[in-house]
């Protein structure tokens, strides 16, 4: 008997990724002139329209109106856009309480997530793995065939054994937009051949494999002219593709003061170094802050019963090899830097290069 497993994964021109990226090109932008830049400032975009908005603190002088005009260039929508700015100064009261008197608080409250599994390389669920790796195929073919459009999405399904270990690639679904009048067999066949053969290994195939192509029909009405998009809307995407919990706050457009995002990459570093030291095969991490506070209220574990130690003794191990205060998080993974749209696109974990995509050695 199978347990069947299912995450999804977008392009970058789908419209909610649009409102990510320019999201964090404009804190890429604010933290190459101000590293100590705070920043949440978002992005809605419908049709040709496109409003900026939000909270920033920050010496860097921004255009935000050209940075979102060349997002959107850069992914490969034409034609004119029509840019709407609103930020304001980001509160005196958050800034007091992040800032104050000692060292570095949270910049806001709340609850984050962190997880890996030994079931990839990567340390991710091999169904958003794999959805991943897809919907970045499917967004780079863009550059080599000329009828296909910004705007996708891919979704796997994985078939488990009872066991917890992946067996095969159930079904596969790939929405890719495109031009008026390109014949969906074309579209098949080309999706089957230039994303799916390149990216999935044989191993996970199987007869039975399903492979679903533009399931609506056509989509050639696409990206913001077909429907909205918003800076934080694919928390899910950007996490572990529904595997394990999420806090319920989004990683774009966020400085690293705001535990969102930081403490939620530090979760994630602390998983995986882990799992890779093989205490045990799986594992969640929550932890808690408040705001203005430099150090988490709580931190949770739950190995999935794949420990090979005690849990009790891997907390303690967690506890002694990590230090989660806002301050180190911030300091041991480099995050003044504008590395942040890097991270928007393909999901914020199991990409290669980014600090917290590495193992710590641990002592224990």
């Amino acid at each position: 008997m199978y347990i069947y497993f299912t995450s999804e994964s977008v392009t970058d021109g789908h419209p909610d990724k649009i409102c990510d990226q320019i999201a964090d090109a404009i804190l890429d932008e604010a933290l190459k002139e101000d590293a100590y830049s705070k920043m949440a400032v978002e992005a809605t975009i419908k049709d040709n329209f496109v409003l900026v908005y939000g909270e920033a603190n920050t010496k860097a002088e921004l255009d935000y109106a050209k940075i979102a005009q060349k997002v959107i260039a850069d992914i490969g929508y034409s034609g004119e856009f029509e840019v709407l700015t609103k930020v304001n100064k980001q509160s005196s009261q958050i800034f007091d309480a992040v800032k104050g008197n000692h060292e570095m608080g949270a910049g806001d409250q709340g609850i984050m997530f962190g997880y890996a599994s030994n079931e990839t390389e990567a340390f991710m669920p091999l169904p958003i793995y794999l959805a991943h790796r897809l919907s970045e195929r499917l967004s780079n073919l863009k550059k080599d065939i000329d009828w296909l459009l910004p705007d996708g999405k891919t979704q796997v399904t994985v078939a488990y054994s009872e066991k917890h270990e992946p067996i095969f690639v159930d079904k596969i679904v790939i929405s890719a937009s495109h031009k008026e009048g390109v014949d969906q067999k074309l579209i098949r066949e080309t999706m089957i051949k230039h994303v799916i053969q390149e990216v999935i290994d044989e191993k996970w195939l199987r007869e039975e494999t399903e492979i679903i192509v533009n399931p609506s029909g056509a989509f050639s009405i696409a990206g913001p002219f077909s429907d909205s998009g918003t800076t934080g809307r694919k928390i899910v995407v950007d996490s572990y593709g529904g595997v394990g919990r999420i806090g319920g706050g989004c990683f774009s457009s966020k400085d690293p003061s705001k535990v969102d995002r930081s403490a939620a990459y530090y979760a994630r570093y602390v998983a995986r170094s882990v799992v890779a030291a093989g205490l045990c095969d799986r594992i969640e991490i929550q932890l808690s802050y408040a705001i203005g506070l430099a150090n988490p209220l709580s931190i949770h574990i739950d190995t999935f019963g794949t420990y090979h130690r005690p849990e009790k003794e891997i907390l303690e191990i967690i506890q002694n090899n990590f230090d989660f205060s806002v301050k180190n998080i911030i300091e041991e993974l480099d995050l003044l830097r504008p590395i942040y749209r890097q991270t928007t696109n393909f999901g914020h974990f199991g990409r290669e290069g980014l600090p917290w995509e590495r193992n710590k050695t641990l002592k224990f």
